[in-house]
């Protein structure tokens, strides 16, 4: 149906991995606009996970998409991640690439870029091996739901990580602020939260369908945070200066936030 808006159990049917991984994340192939976001993203995701002192037993990913380039640094930091999303088709696309089945995805750009950072470009092998050891669970999850990973158990985390998934997932602010507490409950206390998000997201193309964003501002997810339980440590904003066609924001707000001993 032309014009219309996806969202909720639509992703279900209606979203193509496929699609979403060509249009953000073809790296230098891509568009000035997304390369320059994933970039952005690579860069605190490396500063987190290594300088930044993130690091522990176990890592739970929310919202995973049909991407891992998210993991590449915290495969470092981390004894075990656990990823997680919505939707089976980009579940099938995670575990493609983890079991080097042919047509996975090609995310060897990015490792080279992560590796570059580390100052060592020659291991990327290495590290796409090493991730694929650290992930040792690929859960379903809801983070409307009371329990976002129900029926799975899981420990308490060190690190609970979500990119550019929580304004796709709560269709208002009252469910992302819900969101928000339920995901610093699935963490230790001292445990962290990394996150980023689309500012003032209104909506993002994969393929020609349009998919629903939750418009939120710097304040709010901030105060999200901070309300539920955590001292934010870092925020980093990057403000958008390209005109977007396939993701209309306004900037990406990059959060690292530590869960306080009484949350």
């Amino acid at each position: 149906m032309e014009g219309k808006l996806y969202a909720g159990e639509d992703y279900k049917k209606e979203f193509d991995p496929q699609d979403y991984l060509k249009t953000y994340y073809a790296f230098d192939s891509g568009t000035v606009a997304e390369n320059e976001i994933l970039k952005f993203n690579l860069k605190n995701l490396f500063q987190t996970f290594s300088s930044g002192g993130v690091g522990g037993d176990i890592l739970i990913d929310i919202g995973s998409g049909p991407t891992i380039y998210q993991l590449l640094s915290a495969c470092e930091a981390f004894r075990e991640i656990i990823v997680s999303d919505y939707t089976e088709q980009n579940l099938w696309e995670l575990e493609k690439w983890l079991k080097k089945e042919p047509g996975a995805y090609d995310w060897s750009p990015a490792v080279q870029y992560v590796c570059e950072l580390e100052g060592d470009r020659s291991r990327c092998q290495e590290k796409e091996a090493r991730l694929r050891r650290t992930v040792t669970r690929i859960l379903k999850c809801d983070v409307t739901q009371p329990h976002p990973l129900a029926p799975a158990q899981v420990p308490p985390a060190d690190c609970v990580l979500t990119l550019l998934a929580m304004e796709c997932a709560c269709p208002d602010a009252d469910t992302y602020w819900a969101a928000i507490r339920r995901l610093v409950s699935l963490l230790k206390p001292g445990g962290h939260l990394v996150m980023a998000i689309a500012l003032r997201c209104q909506s993002y193309m994969v393929g020609a369908k349009k998919f629903f964003g939750l418009p939120l501002e710097k304040e709010t997810v901030e105060k999200a945070v901070q309300e539920a339980g955590c001292q934010v440590l870092r925020c980093e904003y990057r403000p958008n200066s390209y005109s977007h066609f396939y993701c209309i924001n306004e900037g990406i707000c990059f959060v690292v936030a530590r869960k306080g001993s009484r949350a």
